[in-house]
């Protein structure tokens, strides 16, 4: 897996390339959430790549990118990880898609550097701060797993991140037994950092309005941590953005309903393009 030297870390990323006999296809940037890595974009990845040149991040201590030497998880810093890719691969203006975490990134990316992008696909993610409520309980779990692991915390974990409909499904044991493996080898203090870092995350509202791009906001109807009314609100303060909301679907929408999110995608992309 390349990696991206940028100050202070070290970010790994999977660079599918052009596709055969379209060097000049159009680069997919997609931005994962906390707790997961590029893999959560692989059914999009998979269907995209004879189209696109698909680039998956994997952000700061999450996935193969190690954790960082001096403890700087914020979204703005992130925010400067994501430029920095984009500028590296040289392909910019770039589709870019972020989910929840990613999507904090893609927001501050259209808002405050919008020559970078072609368009932007925000899923399961928020404009907002988290509540205090929320926040309190982010700082407790990111603690208990820095001690003791995932263990304690996989049931309450599972319920944030999967909806009630996936999790209900005996097929889908395998994708969350993956889910939870990845999230076990992770390093903790790493991890523990990039909770923290989204629990006390600031807002972007009101920086949307400078948002020019195309913008397509897509909601799980089950999203706990992120329901659609958070979509909602980005989608109605994006000057001329869509928003979808896509039924038995928790958070981790791009793994729990693939093909739907993946429809979603390339009919946006293509009208983009067009």
């Amino acid at each position: 897996m390349p990696t991206l030297e940028v100050p202070g870390a070290t970010i790994a990323y999977e660079d599918g390339g052009p596709p055969p006999g379209h060097p000049d296809a159009p680069t997919v940037v997609f931005g994962h959430g906390l707790l997961f890595s590029g893999w959560m974009f692989h059914p999009q990845v998979a269907a995209l790549s004879d189209r696109y040149r698909c680039v998956t991040v994997d952000w700061r201590g999450q996935g193969d990118s190690p954790p960082t030497r001096g403890g700087d998880y914020e979204m703005d810093t992130l925010f400067t990880d994501a430029v920095a890719l984009i500028e590296h691969l040289g392909t910019a203006p770039v589709h870019y898609v972020g989910l929840s975490m990613g999507g904090f990134v893609g927001q501050r990316i259209a808002a405050r550097r919008g020559e970078l992008l072609r368009s932007l696909t925000l899923l399961d993610t928020s404009p907002d701060r988290e509540s205090v409520v929320s926040a309190v309980k982010d700082l407790a779990m990111a603690n208990v797993y820095r001690l003791v692991g995932t263990r304690p915390l996989q049931g309450a974990v599972l319920k944030l991140m999967f909806g009630p409909t996936f999790l209900a499904e005996p097929a889908n044991r395998p994708t969350i037994d993956g889910f939870l493996e990845r999230l076990e080898r992770c390093d903790r203090g790493g991890m523990r950092h990039a909770i923290i870092a989204v629990a006390t995350r600031k807002p972007v509202y009101e920086e949307l309005a400078a948002v020019r791009v195309p913008a397509l906001v897509v909601t799980g109807a089950d999203d706990r941590p992120t329901p659609p009314e958070k979509g909602r609100r980005i989608a109605e303060r994006i000057p001329g953005a869509r928003f979808e909301t896509v039924p038995r679907c928790g958070h981790s929408s791009t793994v729990e309903q693939p093909e739907t999110i993946t429809r979603l995608i390339a009919q946006f992309l293509a009208a983009v393009d067009a």
